[in-house]
């Protein structure tokens, strides 16, 4: 079984919804979410937020916070999920914002820096994720998609080891 398949078991089991918020992935979590059967008792909806224009609109992000910290920060991460989770009016959202590469944006992060949000009714979290320079963007934006889902199933499963087992980014 895929995680996928386990994440979509759970929240059919628990009675919960899940809705992302994606940038550097492009929909790639969305997808692997609904290409599971039944997912739509679960997923909610799903934003492409490829631009900080679109996600300031679609997500509610600061605008301030991405001149200030950048469209790749725990900053604007947290206000994808939040902002996800509140626009879907989901049980638990996740967003991913980072980059993928070939080359670095204008603020010189590093390829392959990636923070992905992960909010719930019992608050909002983000793990910063360094997938290597030396990566492809294509293997990039599959790190994340499967950290991303790695991190949905631990706090659908067992949110006190979610808790113990992440460095979260502030």
């Amino acid at each position: 079984m895929s995680i996928a398949e386990k994440i979509v078991h759970e929240l059919i089991t628990q009675k919960l919804t899940i809705s992302t918020a994606e940038s550097c992935t492009g929909g790639l979590i969305g997808a692997s979410i609904t290409d599971i059967s039944g997912a739509s008792a679960v997923y909610n909806m799903g934003f492409i937020t490829y631009s900080n224009d679109a996600k300031a609109e679609l997500l509610g992000v600061d605008a301030n916070i991405i001149k200030k910290y950048g469209a790749v920060s725990w900053q604007t991460a947290e206000q994808m999920a939040n902002g996800a989770r509140l626009h879907a009016k989901s049980d638990i959202s996740v967003a991913v914002t980072g980059i993928a590469g070939p080359k670095s944006d204008d603020t010189n992060k590093p390829v392959g820096l990636v923070f992905i949000g992960l909010c719930c009714e019992k608050g909002c979290f983000v793990v910063e994720n360094h997938f290597g320079e030396d990566k492809t963007r294509e293997k990039i934006r599959n790190l994340t998609k499967e950290k991303a889902l790695e991190l949905v199933y631990e706090c659908v499963t067992d949110y006190d080891l979610f808790i113990k087992s992440n460095k979260f980014a502030n």
